[in-house]
This record gives C-alpha cells, sequence and structure tokens, in this order.
C-alpha cells in the first residue's frame, strides 16, 4: 500500500500537467484562429453613409460592439491615427442587428472609438454597410486611397486581443505615409458579425438572436 502511494501521486501530476497542457493549447488555439472574410471589394463600393475623402486616405472599420478581442484592434487604431496625422480619416461602424436598441450598441468600445481623434463612428443597422466592403469579423479594417483603390485589408492585431507591434499595423502606416509595405493583407481576429455574438466574457462569446 505505502509502495502504491508514489505511483499514484506520480499519476495525478501527470494528469494535471496534462490538463493544464491541454487547457493552454486550446487557449492559444482559440487567440490564433482567425475570422472568416467576405468578397472584400478591390474599390470602395456605393454607399450613402459614408463618403470616401477626396484628399487623404480612408480607414473604415467594422466592429461588434460587444466582442472583447476588438478592444486590442482600436487600441491599434489609436497608434495609426497618432502617427499618420492629417494624413488619414477613418469611420468606424458598430453592427447593431435588427431589434437591438442604440444603448446596446454605445458600449465601452463605442466610447473609445469615438474619443480617438480623426476617428468617427456610427451604427451599421443590420450589418449592411459591412456586408458592402466584405466585413464578417469584428475589427475588420480596410483602407482605400483618395480615388477609391483599396490598399489593404485585413486585421491590425497579432492575435485575438493582444495590443502591440503586428504586421497589419505596420503595413497601414506604411501605406498612408506612401511607402511599401510588403504586404496589404493580413488575417482578421475578432467575433463574428453574422452570428451575432451577445454575451462575451473572457475573449469568448455565446451567441443570441435575442436584444
Amino acid at each position: 500500500m505505502i509502495s502504491s502511494l508514489p505511483v499514484r501521486l506520480g499519476l495525478l501530476c501527470a494528469i494535471w500537467l496534462l490538463t493544464i497542457g491541454v487547457g493552454i493549447a486550446m487557449v492559444l488555439r482559440y487567440e490564433n484562429t482567425s475570422g472568416a472574410v467576405g468578397a472584400t471589394v478591390p474599390h470602395w463600393p456605393s454607399v450613402t453613409q459614408v463618403a470616401l475623402d477626396p484628399g487623404r486616405d480612408t480607414l473604415v472599420m467594422f466592429v461588434h460592439p460587444k466582442c472583447p478581442c476588438t478592444r486590442a484592434t482600436v487600441g491599434e487604431l489609436n497608434r495609426i491615427m497618432t502617427q499618420c496625422g492629417g494624413h488619414i480619416v477613418a469611420h468606424v461602424f458598430f453592427l447593431q442587428p435588427a431589434g437591438f436598441s442604440d444603448d446596446w450598441v454605445h458600449s465601452g468600445l463605442w466610447s473609445t472609438a469615438a474619443a480617438i481623434p480623426g476617428v468617427s463612428v456610427q451604427a451599421d443597422p443590420k450589418g449592411l454597410i459591412g456586408q458592402k466592403f466584405g466585413a464578417e469579423t469584428s475589427g475588420y479594417v480596410l483602407l482605400y486611397n483618395p480615388a477609391g483603390q483599396l490598399l489593404f485589408s485585413g486585421g491590425i492585431t497579432g492575435s485575438r486581443g493582444h495590443a502591440g507591434d503586428n504586421a497589419g499595423e505596420d503595413a497601414v502606416i506604411a501605406l498612408v505615409n506612401g511607402q511599401n509595405p510588403g504586404l496589404t493583407h493580413t488575417l482578421v481576429y475578432g467575433c463574428s458579425l453574422l452570428n451575432e455574438p451577445l454575451v462575451c466574457k473572457s475573449n469568448e462569446c455565446t451567441y443570441s438572436t435575442q436584444p
């Protein structure tokens, strides 16, 4: 009986380590799983809700107001606007599913984005504007030049909810400053704009169609 105790302890430790390893692997997999992207148009689409700036590059971003992953994206947008000065104008569209109130849309993300100089925010009822731009994942960013040509599409974070230097942010800044970024598309990390995630905690969302 005594001799079996070390064996049992060793087995319990092995199970414990395996459980931790599986948990870490699941978290890493989730953080590095990119979202879906629709058919991104190569030229500025016909939309009446926002106008293409005739003298500066225009950035558009599509956001789910309850997506915790997108907090980092909004933070990176702030860095882009700071480094690009007055050479870029940005519009952030917040998904407003049918039947959901203005208060539901005006989340903390809305307030944070609206506080960034040079950024305008507005609701996107039923996600119709996002559909025209091919946006299917929160945090999706597109950059167009004054002629309406698509310069960049994708995400501006390196993974879900992680702020810091990344290829997407660097590409946007380089393009606005007239430099060659080396790439014009990156993966986007965030909650779906199609399934209407309503309750999001710790970077994970449950889905509901009820306001």
